[in-house]
């Protein structure tokens, strides 16, 4: 069978120069040594007014923000719509986005003494995700909860998790606890105020779905396990658990013991400017192999892939950290296939089946024989299975290279020059069970930009196949995390090592299983 391949590349927008006024007050009376710029930001399509990003830097790229009026994190803010910036003398430079499936526009402009001036600026949508059925998601978010439907429109996102409680605290009383989380909002975007985070010695958590907070523990306890304080969350109906970080200690333990929905594969240490290299609280990658933060970014993707040969089919999520680390809502986010129209519901039940793919800047959207990401391809016994992958891609930076993933190796890699002139991926032969991805990597040296799919699956006669070099990996993580423990209790500690002896097991079975190197 033949699958089309389509490719999309943007060209950057053009620069806007001397540029006076957006809409947005950034307080202060006008004096002598200010001037005052009004802008109306609309969509170029549909000339409504629509929310957006704005990074605005004075001429030394010191970033200028407003009074807290508008929504405000790190280097820069959002602008809903129509705002007006009362700003000292003095030249300025600026980005404005709108999540990734607009154009960015850049620019500069100069405040003179007594001006005032007004500006339109048009941002234009170049790819509609939504339109294709793949709707997006920012699994972590720690804004606060009045900002919500504004950083939704702003980003041009369609679900968000915001993580309002953790450890203890919490950001409701008895009194301010909504009687729906939910909150349904205008084109399809949902945003959820009841996320939670909980840290162990084992990892953070994210608990998503439920109606009220919950009281799990301080930071420091080992007892209950990370394992026992999952089951029990997911015990609430609709409940969904999932790990923050592929590196958390207790992520094979979690794994072996079936308590996660899914695994944040691209999470708040992908940065919009830089990577945050390190792995503290978590089993740390070789230096010398996985180097800096391109190595980092490789390490949480190696351990999935590991999960992955293991024959365990955790769907991968992401999440930008927003309000801990310095990106901007959405920077890194899922895009889950939906047939049909969207609901809250359908979304995780899509999330669920794998039917997803994760980016920080390129748009993917792959297809494999009508299917995407998440199906299970089936052949009888002895009939191996070859496979042709169409992909739509659409990027507004340059790419370096195309990647098929098969059993957690790269077996085809594309300059991505010459897929642009050719439009074709190599093919993929299956001649035993396994799984592939498709991963394509920006050109970028500061940090990593990218975009994966979720696995396809491949089942060729009853087995599934199990990597004994994988299990082994785990199963020596496992032993390494449970000689970490420290409990007083001769209870709690006989309790602890149980349930780590429990996932010992399992991957020790595995091992014994194994169908594959």
């Amino acid at each position: 069978m033949r699958v089309r391949v389509v490719l999309r590349r943007v060209p950057a927008a053009p620069v806007l120069v001397c540029l006076p006024i957006l809409l947005l007050d950034l307080g202060g009376t006008a004096s002598a040594a200010e001037g005052q710029l009004e802008i109306r930001v609309v969509d170029k399509d549909t000339g409504k007014p629509v929310a957006c990003r704005m990074h605005l830097r004075t001429a030394g790229s010191k970033p200028r923000l407003p009074p807290r009026r508008v929504p405000v994190w790190d280097d820069h803010f959002v602008i809903p719509g129509h705002i007006t910036l009362k700003l000292p003398v003095g030249n300025y430079t600026f980005e404005m986005e709108r999540g990734p499936e607009y154009s960015v526009r850049t620019g500069q402009f100069t405040i003179n003494k007594f001006s005032e001036d007004s500006k339109e600026v048009e941002m234009h949508r170049y790819v509609d995700m939504a339109g294709e059925g793949w709707w997006s998601g920012d699994l972590d978010v720690r804004r606060p909860p009045g900002d919500l439907e504004l950083l939704l429109a702003a980003e041009d996102l369609h679900v968000i998790q915001l993580v309002t409680w953790w450890n203890g605290h919490s950001e409701w009383t008895p009194k301010t606890l909504p009687k729906d989380p939910l909150v349904r909002l205008a084109e399809n975007r949902y945003g959820h105020r009841m996320a939670g985070a909980h840290r162990q010695p084992g990892g953070t958590l994210l608990y998503f779905n439920l109606p009220r907070p919950l009281a799990l523990g301080s930071a420091g306890d080992e007892y209950p396990t990370t394992a026992q304080r999952a089951e029990y969350v997911r015990k609430q109906p609709g409940a969904w658990v999932d790990a923050s970080k592929p590196y958390w200690w207790d992520v094979p333990v979690l794994a072996a013991l079936g308590q996660l929905d899914s695994i944040q594969v691209v999470h708040d240490h992908f940065g919009r400017k830089n990577m945050v290299a390190e792995e503290e609280g978590g089993k740390p990658r070789d230096p010398a192999r996985l180097v800096g933060g391109r190595g980092h970014a490789q390490w949480s993707q190696e351990i999935y892939f590991h999960l992955l040969n293991c024959g365990l089919r955790i769907p991968p999520s992401a999440g930008s950290g927003s309000g801990v680390s310095p990106n901007p809502v959405g920077y890194n986010r899922m895009y889950v296939f939906v047939e049909g129209d969207l609901t809250y519901e359908k979304w995780w039940e899509g999330l669920r089946a794998g039917r997803v793919t994760l980016t920080n800047g390129p748009l993917m959207r792959p297809t494999v024989h009508g299917e995407p990401p998440g199906h299970v391809f089936r052949s009888e016994a002895g009939r191996p299975m070859e496979f042709e992958i169409g992909l739509t891609l659409s990027t507004r930076e340059n790419m370096s290279y195309l990647e098929i993933i098969k059993d957690g190796r790269v077996e085809h890699e594309v300059r991505f020059d010459q897929y642009a002139k050719n439009g074709r991926l190599p093919k993929l032969k299956f001649d035993r069970s396994g799984w592939f991805a498709v991963r394509a990597v920006a050109d970028l040296p500061t940090t990593y930009r990218f975009a994966l799919s979720a696995p396809y699956f491949v089942e060729i006669g009853d087995d599934r196949r199990i990597s004994r070099r994988s299990a082994q990996f785990f199963l020596d993580w496992v032993v390494e995390r449970a000689r970490q423990i420290r409990l007083d209790d001769p209870d709690q500690r006989r309790e602890v090592l149980a349930c780590y002896r429990k996932a010992r097991d399992f991957w020790q079975d595995l091992v014994r299983q194994a169908t594959a190197e």
